[in-house]
């Protein structure tokens, strides 16, 4: 990842405004309460609002991320809420998580970068126990025409950052797939997230059987 990409978040995250506001995502907040409580793993979790709601919630909550200043705010958040987490900084083939440590991974808006983003899918399923859950929500590949009419839903300007239907198939194909559409949504996240876009969501469970050779 460049020091550009590095510099735009630290600067997003470094305004006094959390960017996404303090609460959680509506997606996650309905499908984390359909799962028994244990350890999760938060990609690209920033200014921490789903991480800790998940925790206030009675879960062991790991993130991560590249920007020190959405970590600073996430711990602060945490510890206004009185629950911690364990947030790491840094690219996620660098950091110490363990195979098969968690019992769901959310990804809410993890937009990496085009060039590693399958990658990076494939080793957070690693991290993942057999039988666990993925929660994911981002924009879609039809975003774009959102983004135009009004440029206050954020979300990424290139076709190559958003996700389609048939990537996240192929990226998670030893999974069980409980949800996986792409559909107009109406956000109300912060400053950055407002108004209709469209999103891609995926809820799916890892197969309990040898995963396919990566």
């Amino acid at each position: 990842m460049t020091d550009t990409w590095l510099k735009r978040w630290n600067n997003r995250y470094k305004e006094k405004e959390f960017a996404y506001g303090t609460e959680p995502n509506e997606f996650l907040k309905e499908q984390i309460l359909k799962l028994k409580v244990g350890t999760i793993l938060f990609g690209a979790e920033g200014e921490g609002r789903n991480a800790v709601y998940t925790a206030k919630n009675g879960w062991n909550v790991s993130a991560f991320d590249i920007s020190e200043e959405g970590k600073n705010k996430a711990l602060r958040l945490a510890e206004e809420n009185k629950v911690s987490i364990d947030y790491q900084i840094g690219q996620l083939p660098d950091l110490d998580f363990k195979n098969e440590q968690f019992d769901a991974i959310a990804l809410i808006y993890a937009h990496f970068p085009p060039n590693v983003k399958s990658e990076y899918h494939k080793i957070l399923d690693k991290k993942l126990k057999k039988g666990g859950t993925v929660i994911f929500e981002a924009f879609g590949k039809n975003h774009l025409k959102y983004r135009k009419e009004n440029p206050k839903i954020g979300g990424p300007p290139d076709l190559n950052s958003l996700f389609s239907t048939d990537e996240l198939k192929s990226d998670f194909a030893n999974y069980e797939i409980l949800m996986l559409k792409e559909q107009e949504v109406e956000l109300s996240e912060g400053i950055y997230h407002n108004g209709k876009g469209s999103v891609t969501r995926f809820v799916g469970r890892k197969s309990n059987n040898h995963s396919r050779d990566r």
